[in-house]
């Protein structure tokens, strides 16, 4: 059985909507082994958005405790999180968030840069990431000279250049057509097998019965955790 990379009890987030308390998260547990491969599911309003932000360090929860490789980060200050979230976690996101006037294999080096890698181990990093992925011939190209694929290329060298334990991908595919997005899935997938966790956020059914396991989320609680070779378990933790 594969070590335990993030496990959240008790987590509770609510949102305060001027004389209206919205439970966003309710009582959730959720263990997650490395590199295991999760897509979290559920209808709009469910709290997969919440879940991914709180996975990310990029909120914090209300009550309950997530730990990172059995450390527990919600006791962490912001900059100690900032540390974690750029060494520990990598984001793909539907819309890329490249920076526009930074060329591909600026925005590739900027995490690097933040963490304050040398110039030399930035630039060979950058040069593997090119070639790994098909870009040495847009390395000087910016996002708007870039297609779809290709932005979300960088955007995907750019989450693993710091060679994170987990990657959170948002809707991945959501802004890709159907070939392009088989294309980066492989990526992302690729990735996997190598070893890291990914946790797929998405509304696609298609996308998500990829996965091994599915989190079906409703109403800011799990509903059911599912294993693709195994029996559908309501609410069950995994085994």
């Amino acid at each position: 059985m594969a070590a335990v990379l993030i496990e959240l009890s008790g987590i509770e987030r609510v949102f305060h909507l001027g004389d209206s308390n919205v439970h966003a998260l309710r009582q959730l547990d959720v263990s997650i082994g490395a590199g295991d491969y999760v897509a979290v599911m559920g209808p709009s309003g469910s709290g997969k958005s919440t879940l991914l932000n709180l996975l990310g360090l990029l909120d914090r929860p209300d009550a309950g405790t997530y730990r990172l490789e059995g450390r527990d980060v919600t006791t962490l200050s912001a900059e100690e999180q900032a540390r974690v979230r750029s060494k520990r976690i990598g984001f793909v996101f539907q819309s890329f968030h490249l920076v526009p006037r930074l060329t591909a294999a600026e925005n590739i080096a900027l995490p690097m840069v933040l963490a304050g890698l040398p110039p030399a181990e930035r630039a060979a990093r950058v040069s593997r990431a090119l070639s790994d992925y098909g870009l040495s011939n847009r390395a000087d190209h910016r996002p708007d000279q870039l297609s779809g694929g290709q932005r979300q290329r960088v955007a995907i060298a750019r989450a693993t250049i710091m060679r994170p334990a987990v990657i959170l991908a948002d809707e991945p595919t959501g802004n890709l057509d159907r070939a392009t997005g088989e294309e980066v899935l492989r990526l992302l997938e690729q990735l996997n097998q190598d070893g890291v966790t990914l946790i797929v956020v998405t509304h696609d059914s298609v996308l998500g019965a990829r996965a091994r396991r599915q989190l079906l989320m409703e109403d800011g609680a799990l509903r059911h955790d599912r294993r693709r070779d195994s029996e559908t378990n309501p609410c069950a933790p995994p085994t």
